[in-house]
């Protein structure tokens, strides 16, 4: 059988784990998260109480967190492209880069939305400028990491690469990546040009509607 992916398009980590899939041209069957009480749904539910996707199911194992997962394709379902180095070294700093794009961009951006989406009485404004504060910090000091590489961890597409692609998008709607980033700017354009990206942006293009700020008209 096929892994079952438990996901929606719109969702950056569901994005991360479509990435690597599409990288290896990993089969699998898609689970669409889209309708409150639809069987995917319910089946979802019922896999992970907490509700934060996506998920795995991959010959009876449930898998959880988008780096796992990611993790769990190239154990059990490896292709071409090896996301996480076989070196013990290399493999350490994709992890701490895979981090970094998870907790130092897609947090303090997703802390940006969703506080929009509250009601006006509940906002959070001290929070959302800590998160606008985060991601400047994060992007200068990434601005000085990437300099002179191609991908996050070098000359080789990766886990980290993964976690950017969606982190870094969003992110820049979210809280613009301005011009005194170069170095991010244009990792963020290959990022968009890598094609399994480049899928996954195309895929989510139809719920762009979902985005609380308004997605720009762009990308």
């Amino acid at each position: 059988m096929l892994p079952k992916l438990y996901a929606h398009p719109f969702s950056s980590y569901c994005q991360k784990v479509l990435i690597a899939l599409y990288e290896n041209g990993t089969a699998f069957e898609w689970r669409l998260l889209e309708a409150p009480g639809s069987p995917a749904m319910q089946e979802f539910e019922a896999l992970w109480p907490l509700k934060r996707f996506p998920v795995l199911v991959d010959a009876g194992h449930t898998v959880l967190e988008s780096s796992i997962i990611i993790e769990h394709l190239g154990v059990h379902h490896p292709g071409p492209v090896r996301l996480v180095p076989q070196d013990l070294q290399a493999a350490l700093e994709v992890r701490m880069l895979d981090r970094f794009f998870d907790n130092y961009v897609s947090t303090p951006q997703q802390k940006i939305v969703f506080d929009r989406i509250r009601a006006e009485a509940d906002r959070d404004p001290y929070g959302v400028a800590e998160a606008r504060t985060m991601l400047d910090s994060a992007y200068a000091w990434l601005d000085g990491f990437i300099a002179g590489r191609e991908w996050a961890a070098g000359n080789t597409f990766s886990l980290a690469d993964c976690a950017a692609a969606p982190a870094l998008f969003y992110a820049d709607w979210s809280h613009p990546i301005g011009a005194r980033f170069p170095h991010v700017r244009a990792y963020r354009q290959r990022l968009l040009a890598r094609p399994s990206f480049a899928r996954a942006v195309e895929e989510a293009r139809p719920y762009r509607s979902y985005f609380p700020l308004g997605a720009p008209d762009r990308d």
